[in-house]
C-alpha cells in the first residue's frame, strides 16, 4: 500500500485479478444499493474516478456484465466470479469499488452503510436513501 491513504491494493478471491485504485474519498463514500442487481450482489462499495484503476494482473480475466439501460457496467473475475468493481448508472465518471476486494478491508469493518435507493435510480427521477445497513459484533 501507498503512503496515501486514498491508494489500496486489491484483489479477487482467486488472485487472478489483481489491482490498485485511489478513492476520492477515503471510506466516506461507503454505499450499498437496493436495486435489483445489487440486493442479490449484496457488496458495500467504495467511490472512485474512472482511471483511478491500475491493474497490475488480470485484466484479461474480467468479464463484463450489463442490464437494463446498459448504462453500468459491472465486472466480474472469470475465474472465482467476484466482483471486483463496476462503473456507475448514477455517474459514469465514477467506479464502485467492492471493498472486500481491498486487502486488509471487510464489510463488517463498517458498523453503518448508506443504502441508495437504486429501485428508483437517480436516473430515472425521485431517488434518495431506501436505509442503513448496521452490524454489530455479538
Amino acid at each position: 500500500m501507498s503512503e496515501d491513504p486514498n491508494i489500496h491494493d486489491a484483489a479477487c478471491h482467486c488472485g487472478k485479478v489483481r489491482f490498485r485504485v485511489r478513492l476520492v474519498d477515503g471510506f466516506n463514500t461507503i454505499r450499498r444499493c437496493d436495486c435489483s442487481f445489487c440486493r442479490m450482489r449484496g457488496a458495500i462499495a467504495v467511490t472512485a474516478r474512472l482511471g483511478e484503476i491500475e491493474f497490475l494482473a488480470g485484466e484479461d480475466n474480467l468479464t463484463l456484465y450489463q442490464f437494463n439501460t446498459g448504462t453500468a457496467k459491472h465486472w466480474f473475475c472469470k475465474t472465482c466470479g467476484i466482483y471486483t468493481h463496476h462503473q456507475r448508472r448514477s455517474d459514469p465518471s465514477q467506479y464502485g469499488i467492492n471493498v472486500a476486494c481491498l486487502t486488509g478491508v471487510s464489510p463488517f469493518d463498517f458498523p453503518e452503510v448508506i443504502v441508495a435507493d437504486g429501485v428508483h435510480h437517480p436516473s430515472d427521477g425521485k431517488s434518495g436513501i431506501a436505509g442503513i445497513l448496521r452490524y454489530s459484533r455479538a
